[in-house]
C-alpha cells in the first residue's frame, strides 16, 4: 500500500539525535513511514537502528530532533504513551518475566479492562490465527528463544496497532514460520497498520518490504525501494561492500571427538521436551549442524551437551573417549570443550561485568596459580578478541550490557573460538548478526573446522546450516534424525523432516552416506 494524498505520514522523524558517551548513535536522522507500508531499517550493528526505534517507542528520550505521528507532533515519554498512541514493539532482547506464564507477561502489557482469562483466550485465538503456536499458562523460563519471540509479537499483536516495530523477528523462526509471519504482516499492512522492519537478512527485506532506509555509524545513508535492489547492492549500501564469499572446502574428518549413543532422558521441566534415544557423532574437521522448530529438545539436549545438566545416562555422551555424561562444564571445558548459548545476556555474559571480566566465564589462563586474576592479560585478551571479530565496543572495559545485540554476540563466539577448542558447540552463531559479520563468525568456524576442531552447530536458519555443515541432523519432539550429508539435504526436505517424518529408506540412505 502506498501513502495516500489524503491522509499525512504513519509516522515523521526530523533530525533526531541521540548522544552517549564517547558515541552519536543516532546523528540527525530523518525516516517518513507511510500509512500500510512495510519499511526496512537495515545497518550494520551498531548503526544505531535500535537506538532509533526505542526513541519511537518511548524507553529512550532523544536529545534533539522532533516526531510527528499521523501529522501531529508527539513527545512519547514512555512504552506506555506509546502504546496508547497506536505504537507496539517487539525487541531483540525481550522484555518478559521468566517467573510469570505466558498470560501475564501479555496482561501487564494491556488495558487492564480485560480479566486475565479473558487475555489467556485472546492469545490462544491470536496464536491460533497467526500460526504461532503457544501455551498461555506456561511459565516464560520453560520457552525456548523462539517460543519467547512467539510471545512477543502475540503481545504486541492483540493491541491492534497503528505502527508495528519489529526487531530482528525471524532471528530464530524457521522458514515455515517465517513464511507464516509473511503472511500476517502484509495483512497488517492491508489494513493500513505501518511496520518498520529491522532485519539483516537481505532476500527478507526485498521479499516483504515497500521502502528501506539504510543506515552506518548512526546517519541514514540512503532511501531505496528494496525490490529494485539485490542483495550484493543492499550490501554496498549497508557497509560500503559486498559480504565476503565462504570458502566451504569438503571436510577431512578425523576422528570420532563427541559421541552421543543411547541418550535418553526425562526433563525436570513440566513443559520440557523428553529427548529420546539420540545418537550422534561429530568428528575432528567437521562442522555438523542440528536443524529443528524451537521447543523441540534443543535446550535440554545443549544442557546435556555442555555439562548444565549432569544427568545424562553414564556413558551415553563421550569426550574423546571419556565419559563425561555426569561432568559438569569445568570438566568438560578441561578436556577442551567449548559451548556458545542462545542466550546473549544472563548466560553467554553477565550483563553488568565489562568484556574483559567476561573472559573469565569459560577462560582460566589469566588466573595466576595462586588465584590472583591477571587484569593486564585480561584486558589485552578482550583487545585482541574486539580488534579480531571487528566488535563496536568502547574498549576491554566496555560493559556487556553497553554492546548491541549483534556485537555482543561476536564477542562472545570470539571469546570461544579464540579459546582454541577442540570441540566447540554453538547455538545460534549468528543470531541478529548483520550480513558481514554473520560472513566473518561463519568463515571463522569453518577455519576452526579446517584446523581440526569438531564443531555442532544448533540453529534454526536452514541457510546458515546449509552454508556451513558438512552433515545435518533434525531434532523434532525430543529424537534426532539419522545424518545427511549437505549436499544431498533440501529445504524441503529438512522441513518435512522438523515434522519428525524421516521413514526407514531415508535413514538407510543417511547412515550409508554418514
Amino acid at each position: 500500500m502506498t501513502q495516500s494524498t489524503h491522509h499525512p505520514p504513519r509516522l515523521q522523524l526530523t533530525r533526531i539525535t541521540k548522544r552517549y558517551p564517547g558515541v552519536v548513535a543516532n546523528d540527525d536522522v530523518s525516516l517518513t513511514v507511510a500509512p500500510g507500508s512495510i519499511h526496512a531499517v537495515l545497518g550494520e550493528n551498531g548503526a544505531g537502528k535500535s537506538t532509533l526505534m526505542k526513541i519511537i517507542y518511548g524507553s529512550v528520550k532523544p536529545d534533539d530532533g522532533a516526531m510527528l505521528f499521523n501529522g501531529k507532533a508527539v513527545h512519547i515519554r514512555n512504552p506506555q504513551e506509546a502504546r496508547a498512541l497506536g505504537i507496539a514493539m517487539v525487541f531483540q532482547h525481550f522484555s518478559l518475566f521468566d517467573t510469570l506464564t505466558v498470560a501475564e507477561n501479555v496482561w501487564l502489557g494491556l488495558d487492564r479492562s480485560l480479566s486475565l482469562r479473558e487475555v489467556s483466550e485472546s492469545i490462544g485465538l491470536k496464536a491460533q490465527e497467526y500460526g504461532l503456536d503457544i501455551d498461555p499458562e506456561r511459565p516464560v523460563h520453560s520457552l525456548s528463544v523462539g517460543e519467547m519471540q512467539r510471545v512477543e509479537i502475540i503481545r504486541a499483536l492483540l493491541a491492534s496497532p497503528q505502527l508495528l516495530i519489529l526487531d530482528e523477528p525471524t532471528s530464530v523462526l524457521t522458514p515455515q514460520a517465517v513464511e507464516k509471519l509473511f503472511v500476517v504482516l502484509r495483512q497488517l499492512a492491508a489494513e493500513g497498520c505501518s511496520i518498520l522492519y529491522i532485519s539483516h537478512k537481505l532476500h527478507e527485506i526485498r521479499e516483504l518490504c515497500d521502502a528501506c532506509t539504510v543506515m552506518r555509524g548512526g546517519k541514514v545513508t540512503g532511501v531505496c525501494d528494496p525490490r529494485a535492489e539485490s542483495n550484493a547492492s543492499l550490501s554496498r549500501m549497508m557497509i560500503g561492500a559486498e559480504p565476503p564469499q565462504l570458502n566451504h572446502r569438503p571436510s577431512q574428518a578425523g576422528e570420532v571427538v563427541l559421541a552421543v549413543q543411547g541418550l535418553s532422558l526425562r526433563s525436570d521441566d513440566p513443559f520440557g521436551t523428553h529427548l529420546q534415544d539420540v545418537a550422534l557423532q561429530v568428528r575432528a574437521g567437521e562442522v555438523v549442524g542440528i536443524a529443528g522448530v524451537s521447543g523441540n529438545g534443543q535446550g535440554e539436549l545443549l544442557a546435556c551437551l555442555s555439562g548444565e545438566n549432569p544427568r545424562a545416562p553414564a556413558g551415553s555422551i563421550r569426550l574423546g573417549g571419556a565419559d563425561v555424561a555426569r561432568q559438569g562444564p569445568g570438566r568438560r571445558r578441561k578436556l577442551g570443550l567449548h559451548f556458545v548459548p542462545e542466550e546473549r545476556l544472563g548466560r553467554g555474559a553477565v550483563p553488568t561485568l565489562s568484556l574483559a571480566q567476561n573472559l573469565l566465564l569459560s577462560r582460566r589462563d589469566a588466573i595466576g596459580p595462586l588465584g590472583w586474576l591477571r587484569l593486564g592479560r585480561l584486558e589485552r585478551q578482550a583487545a585482541e578478541i574486539i580488534a579480531r571479530f571487528k566488535v563496536k565496543a568502547n574498549g576491554p572495559g566496555a560493559a556487556a550490557r553497553s554492546l548491541s545485540g549483534g556485537n555482543l554476540q561476536k564477542f562472545i563466539v570470539g571469546r570461544e573460538i579464540d579459546a582454541r577448542p577442540r570441540v566447540l558447540i554453538v547455538s545460534q552463531p549468528t543470531w541478529g548478526v548483520d550480513v558481514g559479520a554473520a560472513a566473518q563468525i561463519r568463515g571463522e568456524i569453518l577455519a576452526l573446522r579446517d584446523a581440526g576442531c569438531a564443531v555442532l552447530v544448533v540453529s534454526e536458519e536452514l541457510e546458515e546450516l546449509f552454508e556451513i555443515c558438512d552433515r545435518l541432523h533434525v531434532i523434532a519432539k525430543g529424537r534426532l534424525s539419522p545424518s545427511v550429508p549437505r549436499e544431498q539435504a533440501t529445504v524441503e526436505r529438512i522441513g518435512e523432516w522438523m515434522s519428525g517424518l524421516w521413514d526407514a529408506p531415508q535413514q538407510e540412505v543417511a547412515h550409508a552416506a554418514a
